[in-house]
């Protein structure tokens, strides 16, 4: 009996039964705090952590909601984070599309180790160059009272430029992006030169259309890291509250005397600003696996 013909084993038959398993341990795992999440935004003062825990409510009302919008100004939380969530995603889709185009397919002296230097920024974490990007802010010349010498008022600090300059430029970005066009076919962008494109019009009409489900998967990840930012926020926000994000915000629901009554109203709060990552995470879920699985990303 050939190998093509021998039965296969009761574990390799067994195996997508153990798979499933497995991936349905790991999404349960996974569903069971955002559940908790959801059920302890309806609890009444006094029922979270009590104990024995209950996981559902006694009753379910909309008091924390209304709570929540009342402590807050929501509106405000809002319109800073969609605005700055909306300008950093942007940037980063622009910046990361042209230096990944230049760097994949353009030749001119230092590519390499340009490209270097792109790798060295992601083995760094963000918030190590907080304190050196406030101090810019500060000094920056001519702006908010500030002289030619970047001295004398706030500069950009005040500003709702301060929420999103540090993240305009991503390097993840330019290599994620460089990565996936290294494998468009120089002859289909040679074609194009010799019936006269230039290097911008080969961008747009060939590059950015073919990279299109990596362009997805990088806005989604920039969109949910931008959306949940809290430490550059709350440096901000410290020099002006009118910057105030959502997640600054609803953390400072905690500073509120009551904790019992103040946590289940914070749950809202979460409940209320993970909703746009979740509904953009459904419509985009396809488009987020395909350019995962194009792109290389392990």
């Amino acid at each position: 009996m050939t190998s093509r013909q021998r039965p296969r084993s009761p574990l390799r038959r067994g195996f997508p039964w153990l798979a499933l398993s497995v991936v349905a341990v790991g999404a349960v795992l996974m569903a069971v705090p955002f559940l908790d999440l959801v059920m302890s935004s309806f609890k009444g003062p006094g029922e979270y952590g009590k104990v024995p825990y209950r996981f559902l409510p006694m009753s379910f009302g909309l008091s924390n909601y209304r709570a929540a919008f009342a402590q807050l100004d929501l509106p405000l939380l809002f319109r800073n984070s969609v605005t700055a969530t909306a300008v950093v995603t942007f940037s980063t889709l622009l910046t990361s599309s042209l230096a990944g185009y230049a760097l994949a397919k353009l030749r001119f002296p230092g590519r390499d180790l340009i490209f270097r230097l792109v790798l060295a920024t992601m083995m760094f974490p963000a918030f190590l160059f907080f304190i050196p990007h406030f101090l810019i802010l500060v000094h920056w010349p001519l702006a908010g009272g500030n002289g030619i010498g970047g001295s004398g008022g706030a500069g950009l600090t005040a500003t709702g430029a301060a929420l999103v300059m540090p993240f305009l430029v991503s390097g993840f970005g330019i290599f994620l992006m460089r990565q996936f066009i290294v494998g468009i076919p120089d002859e289909v962008l040679e074609a194009a030169r010799l019936d006269g494109a230039g290097e911008f019009t080969l961008w747009w009409r060939i590059v950015v259309p073919q990279t299109k489900p990596v362009a997805l998967t990088l806005a989604l990840l920039t969109f949910v890291n931008t959306w949940n930012e809290y430490i550059w926020a709350l440096l901000v926000s410290t020099a002006n509250p009118g910057l105030m994000t959502l997640p600054v915000g609803i953390q400072l629901l905690q500073s509120f005397l009551d904790p019992d009554r103040m946590v289940p109203v914070m749950m809202a709060g979460l409940v209320v600003s993970t909703l746009p990552v979740l509904v953009l995470f459904l419509f985009l879920q396809k488009h987020y696996v395909r350019g995962i699985m194009l792109s290389g990303l392990k």
